[in-house]
């Protein structure tokens, strides 16, 4: 009897040997297929290589130049559309930079159709000045201001004459004027062309476009017809319309029209930016009124007019806007 129990103790010993044998082995199978799984996850192909250079190329020469048609829309600066963004940004210029920063002069390219050829007359730009596409540039005064400006939101706000509320009145010069945005499918005879050309390097948008004028109103060729957009400073013109309103500033008459600024010159009148304390009568559709703290602005383009009392009158002035001190 106790042979038998050791036969079967020795038979049982033997059998979980043998079941251990396998498992081990089983288990060194499935370990070496995960490391050779490993190893072939770990190594790009060669065709896996292949797109990664491909993919890479994405951003360089694969997109060198996405828009050929356009290329020319600013400057020389729009080559790289892709590569250009991410390695030197600053050198890139997107080619409506220019109108995004003039809400009134948008959809103006480089098409410069000549209408009414017969009829048009080139006229030439004072070259320096400064081009700005929406008059927001406002011109110094010779005056000192004796009041103190309106503190609000980190800024001031110079006038010369009291603040004295009275509700923005949009108002139209006559049946040849156009407020900005205001689009024709094409001039009247009477339209001349006006070139901004040689402008420094903050004008390159509007140096690009070509401008026609007629009786006041500016276009800018677009969609097939003209969008009348802000005067650019700096242009000249022979004659300014006989409604204009004569401005006395800083002892220099302007003309004012439509929501631009005239200054005589020997040429013709000059597309000036307003000059701060210039006083004026109407303001042009296209503007609003913009609440500052607790006094209430009109705003034409980023010029900013104080609704004000003059002779008993309601008038608006050029305001100065600075940061604060």
């Amino acid at each position: 009897m106790k042979k038998n129990i050791n036969r079967l103790i020795f038979a049982g010993k033997q059998s979980i040997i043998f079941l251990l044998i396998i498992i081990i082995s089983d288990v060194s199978i499935l370990l070496a297929q995960v490391r050779r799984g490993g190893e072939r996850g770990g190594h790009s192909t060669p065709t896996q290589r292949n797109n990664a250079g491909r993919s890479r190329n994405n951003l360089s020469g694969s997109i060198r130049n996405t828009n050929p048609g356009g290329r020319n829309n600013l400057s020389g600066n729009t080559r790289n559309n892709n590569s250009g963004n991410v390695h030197n940004n600053g050198n890139h210029t997107n080619a409506n930079n220019g109108n995004r920063n003039s809400n009134n002069n948008t959809n103006v390219h480089n098409k410069t159709n000549n209408v009414n050829s017969g009829n048009t007359v080139n006229v030439n730009v004072n070259n320096n000045r400064t081009v700005v596409q929406n008059n927001t540039v406002v011109r110094r005064n010779n005056v000192a201001y004796t009041r103190p400006p309106y503190v609000y939101g980190g800024r001031s706000y110079y006038s010369y004459h009291p603040y004295y509320y009275h509700p923005y009145h949009p108002y139209a010069w006559g049946p040849v004027y156009h407020p900005w945005g205001f689009f024709v499918a094409a001039l009247a005879t009477t339209a001349i062309v006006v070139s901004v050309a040689n402008a420094n390097a903050q004008a390159q948008a509007a140096a690009a476009a070509q401008y026609h004028y007629d009786q006041g109103v500016f276009y800018a060729s677009s969609n097939g017809g003209y969008t009348v957009v802000a005067a650019p400073v700096g242009a000249v013109v022979p004659a300014v319309p006989s409604n204009a309103q004569p401005v006395v500033v800083n002892q220099t008459t302007n003309y004012y029209y439509g929501g631009t600024f005239y200054e005589k010159s020997s040429k013709g009148y000059t597309v000036v930016a307003p000059t701060a304390g210039a006083v004026v009568e109407n303001l042009p559709d296209g503007g609003k009124e913009v609440k500052v703290g607790d006094v209430t602005y009109m705003k034409v383009g980023d010029t900013y007019y104080q609704p004000i009392q003059q002779n008993g009158k309601n008038m608006y002035e050029v305001v100065t806007v600075n940061d604060a001190k």
